[in-house]
């Protein structure tokens, strides 16, 4: 897969990642252990998503 369509996917997954933590917030009951397991993945992903624009850079 070339790096490019990589962060594309990336990036999506980060962005929907978004939409559950924002789902999630918006619940009267909502789950602070989901939350900060959306978040450290949401982090997970734009780490990678900079260590390969860094790659491609070089």
């Amino acid at each position: 897969m070339a790096l490019d369509a990589h962060i594309v996917e990336l990036s999506e997954k980060h962005r929907a990642l978004d939409r559950k933590i924002e789902e999630e917030l918006a619940r009267p009951t909502a789950d602070d252990l989901k939350i900060a397991e959306l978040k450290r993945e949401k982090l997970r992903l734009k780490d990678e998503m900079e260590r390969l624009k860094h790659e491609m850079s070089h």
